[in-house]
C-alpha cells in the first residue's frame, strides 16, 4: 500500500477497526474512507453497491460485524448470522465488482471446533462441530472465509481472511450483557470496587457514561445496587457467613479453569497492516488441488486462565473484595489457544504482553467514563 492510495475501513468505530484506522493513519496513510452505520448501512446491498461505484477504494478492510460475547452470540442467534452475512456478501462482492486490489476480511476463532486439538492450527477448520452458543456467528465467518477463497479462485482477486483470537483494547464494548468476558471483568471490578469504598459519585459517572437496563446514575442508589446484582456485582459477598459484614464480591461465571487466549487490539491491527502489505493469497497456498484453510490466525499463541485472568484485572484495578465462581454457569470450551506457526512464519509477532495490556485498557476506560 501507498501512502495516497484509497482505503476503507469498514466498522472503523468497533474495536478493530478503529485500531486499524489508528494504525494507518500512524504510518502516514491520508486517502482512508470511513462510513458510519448511519451513512452507509452495509447490510444493504444497493447502498453498498453505490457505496463502491462512487468511491472505488483500492484496499478494504472488512472489519463490520455484529460482534458479542456467549451471552449475546446464544440469545441472538439469528441477528448475528443474518447481519454478519449481509455485510461480508456485500462487501466482499462489491470489491470484487469494482475491481480492489486487495481485501483483508476479519473473522474470529470462533470458526473452530468445539474439541479441536490445541493450539488451534489453521487445518482444524470444518473437521467438527462447532460450540453450539456461537455457531451461528461462526458459520457467518467460516461462510466469509470461503467467499474470499473463491473468488480468488474463480475470478483470481487477492482476498486474503484473518482469524484474531479474543482482542481487547480501547473502544471495546463494556455493555454487561453484550460484552466479551475481558472488558465485562473489568467493568464489573471496577463497579464493585467504587461500591465497596463508597465511592457513589464514581459509580454514578459510570452508569451515566453507559447505562445499564436503563439504570443510569440518576437513579437511586438501591435501585442501583438491585440491577448490578443482576450482573454478578455484589456490595456484600452473596455466599459470606455474615452477608452484611462481608466483602464485596464479582461473580464470574463458569469455575475459572477454563484456559483463553487475548490479544491486544492494536496489536492485532499493526498484524492486519502488515498482511496487507506484505502478503498475496498466492503466499497462503499450499495445495494446488484443493485450495483450503488460507486463512491466518492472528494471536500471541499464549493462554490464561479465567480465575488467573480474574486475578490479574484485580490486582489491576485494585479492588479487595472476593470473587465468586458460579459453577451452574457453563465453562464453555477448557482450552482455547491458537497455533501462531503461519503469522510468524510470515514475519509478525505480537508486542503487547496481557499485564501491560489490561493496564492500558483500563486506564483507557477510566478516561472514558469521566
Amino acid at each position: 500500500m501507498n501512502k495516497n492510495d484509497k482505503i476503507f475501513v469498514a466498522g472503523h468505530r468497533g474495536l478493530v477497526g478503529s485500531a486499524i484506522l489508528k494504525n494507518l493513519q500512524e504510518k502516514g496513510h491520508t486517502n482512508i474512507i470511513t462510513r458510519t452505520h448511519k451513512e452507509l448501512d452495509l447490510t444493504n446491498q444497493q447502498a453498498t453497491a453505490a457505496f463502491f461505484a462512487q468511491e472505488n477504494p483500492t484496499y478494504v478492510f472488512l472489519a463490520a460485524a455484529k460482534v458479542g460475547g456467549i451471552v449475546a452470540n446464544n440469545r441472538y442467534r439469528a441477528d448475528f448470522i443474518y447481519h454478519d452475512l449481509m455485510i461480508q456478501n456485500n462487501v466482499i462482492h462489491q470489491s470484487y465488482v469494482s475491481g480492489v486490489k486487495k481485501l483483508l476480511f476479519l473473522g474470529s476463532t470462533c470458526i473452530y471446533p468445539k474439541n479441536a486439538a490445541q493450539p488451534i492450527k489453521e487445518e482444524s477448520l470444518l473437521t467438527d462441530v462447532l460450540e453450539y452458543t456461537n455457531e451461528p456467528y461462526a458459520i457467518a465467518k467460516i461462510a466469509g472465509i470461503k467467499l474470499c477463497e473463491s473468488y480468488n479462485l474463480q475470478y483470481g482477486t487477492n482476498f486474503i481472511s484473518v482469524m484474531p483470537t479474543n482482542l481487547y483494547g480501547p473502544n471495546d464494548n463494556f455493555d454487561l450483557e453484550k460484552s466479551h468476558v475481558l472488558p465485562a471483568l473489568i467493568r464489573k471490578i471496577h463497579l464493585a470496587k467504587l461500591i465497596l469504598e463508597d465511592n457513589w459519585e464514581g459509580v454514578r459517572k459510570d452508569l451515566n457514561k453507559n447505562p445499564i437496563k436503563n439504570i443510569s446514575g440518576k437513579n437511586d442508589k438501591n435501585e442501583i445496587l438491585k440491577i448490578l446484582e443482576k450482573f454478578g456485582v455484589f456490595q456484600f459477598s452473596p455466599f459470606g457467613e455474615d452477608v452484611h459484614s462481608a466483602e464485596g464480591a464479582v461473580e464470574v461465571w463458569g469455575t475459572g479453569k477454563p484456559m483463553r487466549e487475548f490479544l491486544y487490539s492494536e496489536d492485532m491491527a499493526d498484524a492486519c497492516v502488515h498482511i496487507m502489505q506484505s502478503v498475496d493469497f498466492k503466499d497462503l497456498i499450499s495445495d494446488k488441488k484443493e485450495i483450503r484453510n488460507t486463512h491466518i490466525n492472528i494471536g500471541t499463541g499464549r493462554d490464561i486462565s479465567i480465575k488467573d485472568l480474574a486475578n490479574l484485572i484485580k490486582k489491576i484495578v485494585g479492588f479487595k473484595g472476593k470473587f465468586v465462581f458460579n459453577t451452574e454457569k457453563p465453562d464453555g470450551t477448557m482450552r482455547k489457544v491458537t497455533d501462531v506457526t503461519k503469522l510468524n512464519n510470515l514475519d509478525w509477532k505480537h508486542k503487547v504482553e496481557l499485564e501491560s495490556g489490561v493496564q492500558m485498557m483500563y486506564d483507557w476506560y477510566l478516561k472514558k467514563s469521566l
